[in-house]
C-alpha cells in the first residue's frame, strides 16, 4: 500500500477544510486533465473489495431505469422491486432500504454487478467533473472512500 494511504481516514477527516478550499478554488481544466491518470493510479493501489465501504455505508440513487433494468434481471415486478428493496429519501430519490447494500455479498462483491445502478458504475466519481461539480459530495465520499482521498490528495500535490 502506498505511504500516502496510511492513516487515511485520520488524514481525511482532519483536512475536510483544506478540501474544500481546493475544490472550490482549483482550476477546473487542470483537474479534469490530471483526473483520468489519478484514477487509474488510485485504483492500481486500491482494492474496493477489501473495502466496500460505499455499499456497506451508504445508497446509490436508484433511478427508472436501473429499477426498470434490475426488476427484469431479478424476474420482478417493478412494484414489487420497490416495496422489497427500495425506500424513497428526503430528497425524494430510491435508495436501498437496509445498510448495508441488500445485494452486497459476504465476500464484499456485488450480487447484481452486471445491473448495478448507474450511480455504483460511476462511483467514486473521481474520473469526472463531479468531483468539483458536488464538492458536498466528494468531501462526503473522501471520509470513507480511499480512492476520493487518494485523488485529492495527489491533485492538491500536483496543482499548486
Amino acid at each position: 500500500m502506498s505511504d500516502l494511504l496510511l492513516n487515511w481516514k485520520k488524514k481525511s477527516a482532519e483536512r475536510q477544510k483544506a478540501y474544500k478550499q481546493f475544490l472550490q478554488s482549483a482550476n477546473k481544466n487542470k483537474v479534469l486533465r490530471l483526473l483520468p491518470d489519478l484514477h487509474e493510479e488510485a485504483f492500481s493501489k486500491i482494492d474496493c473489495l477489501e473495502c466496500a465501504a460505499c455499499c456497506k455505508n451508504y445508497s446509490p440513487r436508484f433511478k427508472t431505469t436501473d429499477i426498470r433494468r434490475i426488476s427484469k434481471y431479478l424476474r420482478m415486478k417493478e412494484s414489487v422491486f420497490i416495496e422489497t428493496y427500495l425506500r424513497l429519501d428526503e430528497e425524494g430519490d430510491y435508495v436501498v432500504r437496509t445498510s448495508p447494500c441488500p445485494f452486497l455479498g459476504t465476500d464484499n462483491r456485488c450480487s447484481i454487478y452486471e445491473q448495478r445502478p448507474s450511480d455504483c458504475e460511476r462511483f467514486p466519481y473521481t474520473d469526472e467533473d463531479v468531483i468539483l461539480k458536488r464538492i458536498p459530495l466528494t468531501l462526503k465520499n473522501s471520509s470513507f472512500c480511499p480512492a476520493v482521498y487518494y485523488v485529492i490528495e495527489r491533485l492538491m500535490g500536483q496543482i499548486k
